[in-house]
């Protein structure tokens, strides 16, 4: 347990910042899931617009550090790829 003044705010810090990146992650998942489910149904307008809803939402996730930039953008790389064999 935090003893000194500094380690007791430095936990409530965490604690917040584990909140809004919780937050922040469960939203990316949220759009992630309907881009999934649009390439699943096989429809290519749904998903590319649910796609173009994602896309600022993960480099956003990413430029916030709640994922790496790396991650983030082979995420919308593989994304966009399915979406375009969808039309193929």
């Amino acid at each position: 347990m935090a003893n000194t003044p500094s380690a007791k705010k430095a936990a409530r810090k965490i604690a917040r910042r584990t909140a809004t990146n919780k937050a922040r992650r469960s939203r990316v998942r949220t759009f992630l899931r309907k881009v999934e489910e649009a390439i699943a149904s096989g429809d290519q307008t749904a998903a590319n617009e649910a796609f173009k809803a994602a896309q600022p939402e993960i480099m956003r996730a990413a430029t916030k550090g709640v994922l790496h930039a790396n991650t983030a953008s082979r995420k919308v790389s593989r994304l966009n790829a399915r979406i375009k064999a969808l039309g193929a």
